[in-house]
């Protein structure tokens, strides 16, 4: 199964934060396992950091640098997928990367429930 973080997955990770749920922290940890971190998810942190919303720690960079993650660009085909997607969730940075696990065929990480509704391709686990 390769695996596609969301966002505050990434972040949790990063941070070693008590929020990632051990079963997540063992499904990224997982040598076998490919994990993808999307381009999607490095813009969307920048806009909230810009905003104000969102506080990186000083060394966020190097820890993300540091990581084994591959880096999963947006492409066409999946800007063109978040059209045929229901409106469970209207978040487009989210929908971008449901749109990203469906045309891959990989698995979004996340702890948001209101991605489970899109079911195929998507590993809800809540958080602690």
């Amino acid at each position: 199964m390769k695996l596609l973080l969301d966002t505050h997955v990434l972040l949790w990770w990063l941070d070693d934060s008590p929020r990632l749920p051990p079963q997540m922290r063992e499904l990224i940890s997982d040598p076998e396992r490919t994990v993808f971190v999307s381009t999607a998810t490095a813009w969307e942190i920048r806009m909230k950091q810009k905003i104000g919303k969102l506080d990186l720690p000083a060394q966020f960079d190097a820890a993300l640098d540091s990581s084994a993650f591959h880096w999963l660009p947006v492409s066409r085909a999946h800007a063109d997928y978040t059209a045929q997607l229901p409106f469970h969730h209207r978040d487009p940075f989210d929908r971008m990367l449901i749109a990203q696990a469906h045309c891959e065929g990989f698995t979004l990480l996340t702890a948001d429930a209101r991605l489970a509704a899109y079911g195929k391709n998507i590993l809800w686990i809540s958080s602690p």
